[in-house]
């Protein structure tokens, strides 16, 4: 099955592309351009992207949408996850701000969270949903080298203490929110 990526962001189009190995992956056409993510919740965000890549390649479309949600924070920074320091922010600019807003946070109450909401958009409206959840907390300084996002502060319960910077991409994607959210998408396509 050809699924094409609504992703622009070459992390995250490698590790979807690795966890959905079994089907015929294209990068989203650098034509379509941006996508602006204004919906208020992560499958909505999800959702449009798939949506309008679907329409414009007229092919089935494959979009996810991530939020890391802490406690500490009243969920935050959840939706706004990639635009936490700014709308144009870096990976950089949002991990130094979840950095300084947890600055003050105890070790106990560090508990955070991964949810993922994976979605694929075929030409004629049908969907296939699927949502994937990784529980842990956030360390006070960045460990590791791999992975992006806030990956090098994020130490999923079950990590064995590491980072998913400090793990390799397969380890990771065995017990990552994505991961997760991308096998039951696949467990729900022929």
């Amino acid at each position: 099955m050809r699924l094409v990526m609504a992703s622009a962001n070459p992390n995250k189009v490698a590790e979807i592309a690795e966890l959905l190995a079994d089907y015929d992956i294209e990068p989203r056409p650098p034509e379509l351009g941006d996508i602006f993510e204004h919906e208020q919740t992560l499958e909505g965000n999800a959702r449009l992207k798939a949506a309008t890549v679907c329409r414009e390649a007229n092919a089935a479309a494959v979009a996810d949408d991530t939020g890391l949600e802490v406690d500490a924070l009243g969920g935050m920074p959840g939706v706004r996850s990639a635009r936490y320091a700014g709308e144009d922010a870096t990976d950089a600019a949002n991990l130094l701000k979840l950095l300084e807003r947890m600055e003050d946070v105890e070790e106990g109450h560090r508990t955070a969270r991964f949810r993922t909401v994976a979605i694929i958009v075929f030409p004629g409206g049908r969907e296939v949903v699927a949502h994937g959840v990784v529980e842990g907390t956030i360390c006070t300084t960045p460990r590791g080298e791999g992975g992006f996002g806030y990956d090098s502060v994020f130490v999923p319960d079950e990590g064995r203490g590491r980072t998913f910077a400090q793990m390799d991409a397969d380890e990771k994607n065995l017990i990552s929110h994505r991961g997760r959210a991308f096998r039951c998408l696949a467990g729900q396509l022929p």
